[in-house]
């Protein structure tokens, strides 16, 4: 397991993740930040950086030249390793698994060797000091990169993965995490789990804006993000990828609802 410290930051600090190759809302929030006098060695990402949408490379180029800390995703471990699928951990056969073929192979024809190198080298998990309170940032878990976790996952799941969490890295007191794609906050004992949502895809609510993590003097609160999301749909279409993830960017809802728990489908 990689490990980096970034060391104690007690400036503000924006986390956000799955750029999901969505240049335009990764410029929209490279752009916010900006304006929240957030530097870039403080706006860290949660990984995932290509997947559904239409713009690979550039994605990866706009995160590489603001020089943000990242932390490795699925997406960029199979990039690195030359996989042939985004191990995703989509069940076999499901409308997600089905879909992400088209997009990974996108993805995959996009990335070029100098970047799979970089994507090798980025690590499992961040932490850093903030106010006094140890912060770790992964992908999904430790235990699997691509562990699902949601605000209505028994308490026990996220319980093993801090425990996984500090064994790695020592005491924690805020995990920021990503992977699922919804943002929330869950106090799991003395443990505060952030999954700081995705800025490349809607949280399947219903509106296009997207979702990051801001860290203020110890207080973690969650935003939401206005984009071109017109100009990256057209990104999409013009990319061949029409099998539904484009229309999420306008109408808010994801075109398949395979992964989500029950409690959190629209039709539950």
């Amino acid at each position: 397991m990689k490990l980096v410290d970034l060391g104690t930051r007690d400036t503000p600090l924006a986390v956000f993740g799955g750029p999901y190759s969505n240049r335009h809302a990764t410029q929209a929030l490279l752009a916010r930040t900006a304006r929240l006098g957030i530097s870039p060695r403080d706006t860290i990402c949660t990984g995932d950086l290509v997947a559904y949408c239409g713009a690979p490379a550039q994605t990866v180029a706009l995160i590489r030249s603001a020089g943000l800390p990242v932390v490795a995703g699925n997406c960029e471990k199979q990039l690195a390793a030359y996989q042939m699928d985004c191990g995703c951990g989509f069940e076999d056969g499901s409308t997600c698994d089905l879909l992400s073929a088209g997009w990974y192979a996108h993805a995959d024809a996009a990335i070029g060797a100098d970047d799979r190198a970089w994507m090798d080298g980025l690590p499992d998990m961040i932490r850093f000091t903030h106010h006094g309170l140890r912060c770790a940032v992964i992908h999904g878990g430790l235990s699997d990169i691509s562990r699902f976790l949601w605000s209505s996952s028994p308490a026990p799941a996220f319980a093993s993965e801090i425990a996984l969490i500090e064994a790695q890295g020592g005491p924690v007191d805020i995990v920021f995490a990503g992977h699922s794609g919804i943002a929330f906050r869950r106090r799991i004992g003395q443990v505060l789990w952030v999954n700081a949502g995705v800025i490349g895809m809607p949280p399947n609510d219903g509106t296009p804006r997207t979702e990051y993590a801001l860290l203020r003097d110890g207080a973690v609160s969650l935003h939401k993000l206005d984009y071109d999301c017109a100009a990256a749909r057209a990104d999409m279409q013009a990319a061949g990828l029409i099998q539904g993830y484009d229309a999420a960017l306008a109408t808010g809802y994801w075109p398949s609802e395979d992964v989500l728990p029950a409690a959190l489908r629209r039709s539950s």
